[in-house]
């Protein structure tokens, strides 16, 4: 269940991430057509696709590579986990936990 999570989470940042850049693109573009001057539209760009990348590198260095250890790291990155996939629980493909699905107000 932990791996599968893991996969879903890190499937949704890389969506996440193509639409920051595809926005941005679109965006810096076109600013006139957002009413936004071009200097904003290219520093919003650069912040939306770097808060995207850094959430892949949170799941990718922080997380995922202590998943599945015993002690506190592993129980750590578990919840981090569970955390970072939180936003996602009404998504169809998220891979709820045995017995959980339908109890409301479950993140797992």
């Amino acid at each position: 269940m932990i791996g599968d999570l893991a996969a879903f989470v890190r499937a949704r940042f890389v969506e996440e991430l193509e639409k920051a850049h595809f926005a941005g693109n679109v965006v810096v573009t076109q600013p006139e057509s957002f009413g936004v001057e071009p200097e904003d539209a290219a520093k919003h760009a650069r912040f939306s696709v770097a808060a995207a990348e850094a959430r892949l590198v949170l799941l990718d260095d922080t997380v995922v590579p202590y998943l599945g250890t015993t002690g506190p790291s592993g129980r750590n990155a578990e919840f981090q986990l569970r955390l970072l996939a939180a936003p996602f629980v009404e998504h169809p493909e998220y891979p709820h936990d045995e017995g959980s699905a339908g109890r409301d107000g479950s993140p797992a």
